[in-house]
């Protein structure tokens, strides 16, 4: 199993993810921009604006070159040179009842052969539905059970540590599962723990479209339409200030347009901003916590 098939792989999740998420929203279709990346590598950056999704980005990338002193030392390994490929995806939708939904599945390999995947899928709901969460974990519990027993509760919790606003003290919404340097750990093997991501990234479609079903003909106010903006300003802070992959993104000169892609396309701040008890938005901020067990 090598980088290239890796990549490859990654390339037709792309393209059937795409195919899919037009089919769903009826409407949009994805533009696609190739790029190079001087420093060795490129990909290609897919948006789409439609009827049900306000703005998505599913993203590809392949890149390769000097690894930075800086990354480098933040990943404790010696290594000068990298190659780096992955899926993204970030939906952003028009409806406040529909959650915003992220992917993210890639793989990493130094010149000395070291390697590892990360990746994992979140939810952040602009207002919390319990069953909806429920829900969600128990479809990411199962494909993670398939692999391992240990995995869904292992990275639900590192969902829920890394995908914390903390200088908010909050959840950035209902977690899913996060998982990273998954190497030969263990006895596990390449094909085992790739086998592992292309079940994950093959459960991204499924998953959504359940959330999508279950919510897109939810009508909602302007008041709601207000909420979601602030909700979407949290979720640019927490891209902007804690996400790890900006930074490696932007540190080995990746592409900004393609980084970025994240970012909604209208968020709001509101100074001091407090709910009023007993509204579903100030229910929604108290499920915005750690270790909620949700199956």
């Amino acid at each position: 199993m090598t980088k290239e098939n890796i990549a490859l792989w990654f390339q037709e999740l792309q393209d059937n993810i795409c195919h899919e998420l037009e089919t769903l929203d009826g409407k949009g279709k994805f533009q696609e921009d190739k790029w190079e990346r001087p420093g060795g590598g490129g990909g290609r950056t897919r948006l789409i604006q439609g009827d049900l999704i306000e703005r998505g980005g599913v993203n590809f990338s392949a890149v390769h070159g000097d690894l930075p002193d800086n990354i480098a030392a933040a990943l404790k390994i010696s290594d000068k040179q990298f190659f780096a490929t992955g899926v993204s995806i970030v939906l952003h939708p028009h409806s406040p009842m529909v959650p915003i939904i992220h992917m993210n599945v890639r793989f990493f390999e130094t010149s000395s052969g070291l390697w590892w995947f990360g990746g994992g899928i979140d939810l952040t709901p602009h207002y919390v539905n319990p069953e909806d969460a429920t829900r969600f974990h128990q479809k990411l519990k199962d494909s993670c059970d398939a692999h391992h027993v240990d995995y869904y509760p292992k990275f639900k919790t590192w969902a829920d540590d890394y995908f914390y606003v903390r200088h908010r003290k909050e959840t950035r919404g209902i977690g899913g599962i996060f998982f990273d340097r998954l190497g030969e750990q263990d006895g596990f093997t390449r094909a085992s723990r790739f086998d592992f991501v292309k079940e994950i990234g093959n459960t991204f479609v499924p998953i959504y479209k359940e959330q999508v079903a279950r919510n897109t003909d939810k009508p909602f106010t302007e008041a709601e339409k207000k909420w979601q903006y602030i909700r979407r300003g949290r979720y640019v802070e927490f891209n902007l200030v804690w996400d790890r992959g900006t930074k490696f993104g932007l540190d080995t000169d990746g592409r900004t347009e393609s980084i970025l892609m994240s970012m909604p396309p209208t968020a709001n701040w509101v100074y001091n901003h407090q709910p009023e008890e007993g509204t579903a938005e100030r229910t929604t901020l108290d499920y915005l916590k750690k270790g909620i067990d949700w199956v």
